[in-house]
């Protein structure tokens, strides 16, 4: 895979559209929209239900290919890549962290951070491997099970194990949502400081403004286009910004 770098930029999305279904059902989830992730960025992306916030995730990380326009991702160009060359980028670039835990009960934290690495056939760092987990501050819950740990700490042993490969953008899909207020705070906190700290990309979507709100910059989506931005947000305003457009839907 050839990369031609892109000033600053980790993710590019040029001119994107992305329709589901077809003929007179076709709903068209993204409308030939362009934006950029920078590198070291931290951005919330939101929006009404059906706005294309999953669809965008989806062919930002190389997960969906778009009808029309072309993704970039650390450089790489997706759209012109065969599934294979994707499945590759995604397994050595991208981190993907969701709302489920999809953590394996029988293996400790460690063991399940290392798992796809070693389903891959590679070798694991132990340094490495103690780097994840200290990132998310969990190097002192290494040999715990899942059930040892709160819903907050398993869902940060899924971002250590995003996180083991040092992917160039970590992805996040309303990674909250199974949190309770505490543990969503704390986990919030530990995404933010990844990029305050280590440089870390993310791109999460999420529908609460207070998680919305650690992000650097927070970009709102309607009928597949971005409507607004907000740098440096608050919750009251992401807030504020979201009742208007679900008002206008």
């Amino acid at each position: 895979m050839d990369s031609d770098g892109d000033a600053g930029g980790a993710v590019r999305l040029l001119e994107v559209t992305k329709r589901h279904g077809r003929g007179s059902a076709a709903v068209t989830a993204l409308d030939d929209l362009t934006v950029d992730f920078a590198a070291g960025s931290f951005t919330a992306i939101m929006g009404p239900s059906g706005s294309g916030k999953s669809t965008l995730l989806q062919c930002a990380a190389g997960l969906d290919l778009p009808d029309t326009g072309d993704v970039r991702l650390d450089g790489v160009e997706l759209t012109r890549l065969g599934e294979a060359g994707r499945a590759r980028l995604r397994r050595e670039r991208v981190g993907f962290v969701f709302q489920a835990f999809n953590l394996l009960p029988a293996l400790t934290a460690e063991q399940n951070v290392a798992l796809p690495l070693r389903l891959a056939g590679r070798r694991v760092p132990r340094a490495a491997l103690r780097g994840a987990l200290a990132a998310v501050g969990l190097e002192d819950r290494a040999r715990h099970r899942p059930s040892e740990l709160s819903g907050g700490q398993q869902q940060r042993v899924a971002i250590a194990r995003a996180l083991l490969h040092r992917p160039a953008v970590l992805f996040a899909d309303e990674p909250t949502g199974a949190l309770d207020t505490t543990s969503a705070r704390r986990m919030l906190g530990t995404l933010r400081g990844l990029t305050d700290r280590d440089g870390q990309t993310v791109v999460m979507v999420t529908h609460d403004p207070i998680a919305a709100a650690h992000a650097d910059r927070v970009l709102f989506l309607a009928d597949g286009r971005i409507v607004g931005a907000m740098e440096r947000p608050t919750a009251e305003g992401v807030a504020a910004r979201m009742t208007q457009l679900e008002q206008a839907a």
